[in-house]
């Protein structure tokens, strides 16, 4: 059974997106983890105004809740939920998405999958290798499920709004990680004789 499966059995929205890799499966999976949002200045510029509401909501004095206004939005958010050997890797996020700070709701792997609240979605996104040829082609699949019609409604007018820089967040994290894994590994260093 697939993580996805496993974690988020049904969704009404998703999101999928490939790229060939020269590289085995397993290291492509060992790059995922070193994704740092911080690197791609578009997928920057989209978490800046994805905080923007949020920091408009501080200035008026308004909670926010726990998640920081300046700590930008990232893979550090997920919630690891799990590795399939050298063929999946998922990560989940349980939200009112469409807040200004998200309405992150904190949970550890096990609790994700158990985890059931009205007018809260969960998401899950994927990293899948499968072996292709000499290298790797890697999918990355968001999902996100909506436990009731009144939280469908709220979140359908955000996915229609972010689904393009997300795909191009998304985009741009499959192009890093061909990057990483297609690097040459450095030389090693060369031994020295104790003297």
């Amino acid at each position: 059974m697939h993580l996805l499966q496993r974690f988020l059995p049904e969704h009404q929205f998703s999101e999928q997106h490939q790229i060939r890799i020269d590289a085995a499966p397993g290291h492509v999976l060992d790059m995922v983890p070193r994704l740092d949002v911080a690197d791609f200045p578009l997928v920057k510029l989209f978490m800046e105004l994805r905080a923007v509401p949020a920091r408009i909501a501080a200035a008026l004095g308004k909670p926010v809740g726990e998640r920081r206004v300046d700590a930008g939005f990232g893979l550090h958010e997920f919630t690891p939920l799990g590795r399939d050997a050298d063929r999946e890797l998922a990560f989940g996020l349980i939200g009112r998405f469409w807040e200004p700070t998200a309405g992150l709701i904190r949970v550890n792997a096990d609790a994700f999958g158990a985890f059931s609240t009205p007018g809260v979605p969960k998401l899950v996104m994927t990293f899948v290798a499968e072996p292709d040829g000499a290298g790797t082609l890697l999918t990355t699949r968001t999902c996100v499920h909506c436990p009731d019609v009144a939280s469908r409604r709220r979140f359908t007018p955000y996915w229609l709004l972010i689904r393009l820089p997300s795909g191009l967040i998304r985009r741009t994290l499959l192009q890093r990680i061909k990057q990483l894994a297609e690097a040459p590994e450095p030389p090693a260093a060369p031994l020295t004789r104790p003297e």
